[in-house]
């Protein structure tokens, strides 16, 4: 279980067995590179040891409080203070923890296993509780290594993979494993499983102060908090760097509180309208980083099985290309990297707010006139493959504009939204999911949110779902596959609780996304940079796939294997290629995620893809 998770940590390994409890570490030094911080750690007498993934960044300040009640330290890790924390405050230690963690404890007095994730979701935990017992893990292919474990599909998972591009938790594609959501512990004791949330944010209660500066000055302490406490480490350290607001922010007050230039890292394509080096390099150019860069070639042959294996279910975000060579490079300087992950959950960064905010003052249109006439006008339009054209994403607005707001707002981020899942899917397959809306599962973290308005409702449904679940994923499985550490300061919980209490007109203004941001940080970060439309981490998907990759998709999909699988109807598939490559519409995202799901059956159920050699 340990070995084949090599690529997380391979600076050292530790196997704990006793009786029926077994712990297995593989250790990537940051603090305290000595032999003392070694896993699996104990205490003093034995009786508590624990494996951690992750950083607390708050733990120097946990440790002279800890010392000044009698324990006593042998390293210089942020594990060992976890240890003593539990000693403390047992399963109520988590609260007092500052950073990203997963990690498990063995109470051998009390006969309990402790384990707790991070309340943003950066780190993973997965496990099983079987008949035997509970196996739990960092990555899916650890567990699979127990020759217990059945690999019986969860067809619902692959329903809901293709609404959101990911397997959303407690799901896996795997019926056996679930995931541990974010803020999230569990307590296994005497053979009973119990989970539950202590964390989560609230957007009830408002922060007043009498001006936009006050706000912004609290923000500017609170963040350049969050970036100190983050550049503690025993190894190099350098930034993402993609010329957005959020990543240019952090190298901006990284430069600050650092002696020496910043080792940025930025990723760029060939394709025009994708490549966004020009404007990281302005960032660079300003703070006299020590930038480099690299350019991503369409080379899916080599880099899909890659993917496939570290992303170990159907993961269909495209960004994972990118990133991921991204973090290869960076690995080739630093063993830590800060990124700008969180600033648009936060403080409303995505064009999709302004548009909800569009569609209210829309709806105000008499429905004979929206419907009747605009909806008419608008279907007449042509399809344009440019992501970014103006009639295509007015297609796309009006499509969804008559469905309650949380519905649309699936409507407008979806993959495939359940007109075309009801072409894609077979008839039988259409029978396993018929009692299943994928939708509803948005619906549901709308419901829970405790906000007045709808912006702020649905600011806590992408915290709560689209960044742990895909960007939080796609950043942690990436740059581990490297042995790269990220960390992210919005992320922080301090920051995230902040942004929270913030009025929404201060997160967005009008049709302006991220004011504060924009407001606070002009003299910082350069007009360009705040100025810009936001681009994403986009990548050129739709040239690749009637180029380059054009033959692969065809071949792949359209095989015999692929289409006795029973999910998809040929046809429907093949129209879909067609049309793509003929340019009447854009399917390049959707041909991905199809092109990973039988990529990942081909590797994890049929074993005729083989995994990377390097990760044995």
């Amino acid at each position: 279980m340990a070995s084949v998770i090599n690529h997380r940590g391979p600076d050292d390994e530790g196997i704990y067995v006793k009786n029926n409890v077994g712990l297995a570490h593989k250790r990537l030094s940051i603090l305290d590179l000595s032999p003392a911080g070694h896993q699996p750690m104990n205490n003093e007498d034995g009786s508590i040891w624990i494996v951690f993934n992750g950083e607390i960044y708050n733990f120097l300040d946990l440790r002279e409080e800890l010392q000044k009640k009698g324990h006593t330290f042998r390293s210089r890790t942020d594990t060992e203070t976890i240890i003593h924390l539990y000693e403390e405050k047992g399963v109520e230690c988590v609260h007092d923890l500052r950073g990203m963690f997963a990690f498990a404890i063995w109470d051998e007095n009390k006969k309990r296993l402790f384990c707790a994730r991070d309340r943003a979701g950066k780190k993973p935990f997965v496990y099983a509780h079987t008949e035997d017992g509970l196996v739990f893990a960092s990555e899916i292919k650890s567990l699979l290594r127990d020759p217990a474990l059945k690999r019986n599909l969860d067809y619902s998972a692959i329903h809901h993979y293709l609404t959101y591009q990911y397997v959303p938790s407690p799901l896996s594609i795997f019926k056996d494993i679930k995931k541990l959501p974010p803020a999230h512990v569990l307590i296994y004791e005497g053979g009973d499983l119990t989970i539950k949330r202590y964390w989560s944010l609230s957007y009830q209660k408002k922060l007043h102060l009498s001006s936009v500066g006050e706000y912004g000055e609290q923000f500017r302490d609170l963040f350049q908090e969050a970036v100190k406490i983050r550049l503690r480490s025993d190894v190099p350290l350098g930034a993402f760097l993609s010329g957005g607001i959020d990543s240019s922010l952090v190298v901006a007050v990284m430069s600050r509180l650092m002696n020496q230039p910043v080792k940025t890292f930025s990723i760029g394509f060939e394709e025009e309208g994708y490549d966004e080096v020009a404007f990281a390099r302005i960032i660079a150019e300003k703070y006299e980083t020590d930038h480099h860069e690299f350019t991503v070639k369409p080379d899916a042959v080599s880099i899909l099985p890659q993917l496939v294996w570290h992303y170990n279910e159907p993961f269909a975000d495209s960004s994972a290309i990118p990133t991921y060579y991204v973090s290869k490079m960076t690995r080739d300087f630093v063993t830590v990297a800060l990124n700008g992950d969180g600033g648009d959950e936060s403080f409303a960064g995505y064009e999709r707010y302004v548009a909800d905010k569009l569609a209210d003052y829309y709806r105000r249109v008499p429905p004979f006139i929206r419907e009747g006439i605009i909806r008419r006008v608008v279907d007449t339009l042509p399809h344009s493959t440019n992501r970014r054209n103006f009639f295509r994403r007015l297609k796309r607005f009006v499509k969804g504009i008559s469905e309650p707001p949380e519905r649309r707002y699936v409507r407008w981020i979806c993959f495939f939204d359940n007109e075309m899942k009801g072409d894609l899917y077979t008839p039988s397959f259409k029978d396993l999911n018929r009692e299943l809306d994928s939708v509803d599962l948005t619906v549901k973290w709308y419901e829970r949110a405790d906000a007045e308005q709808f912006l702020d409702r649905t600011l806590f449904v992408d915290v709560m779902s689209y960044l742990p679940e895909d960007l939080l994923v796609k950043v942690d499985i990436a740059s581990m596959a490297h042995s790269l550490e990220a960390r992210s300061p919005f992320l922080d919980h301090k920051v995230m609780e902040f942004a929270a209490l913030l009025p929404p007109n201060l997160k967005l203004r009008g049709m302006e996304t991220k004011f504060l941001l924009k407001d606070t940080l002009s003299d910082i970060v350069p007009q360009e940079i705040l100025q810009r439309k936001k681009m994403g981490f986009g990548v050129p998907l739709d040239v690749w796939f009637r180029n380059d990759l054009k033959e692969m998709a065809y071949d792949v999909l359209l095989d015999q294997k692929s289409i006795e699988r029973g999910y998809f109807r040929k046809e429907y598939v093949l129209q879909m290629l067609d049309d793509h490559v003929s340019k009447r519409y854009d399917h390049s995202y959707r041909i991905w995620a199809l092109l990973f799901l039988e990529l990942w059956h081909r590797m994890f159920i049929d074993g005729t893809v083989s995994p990377p050699i390097h990760d044995y």
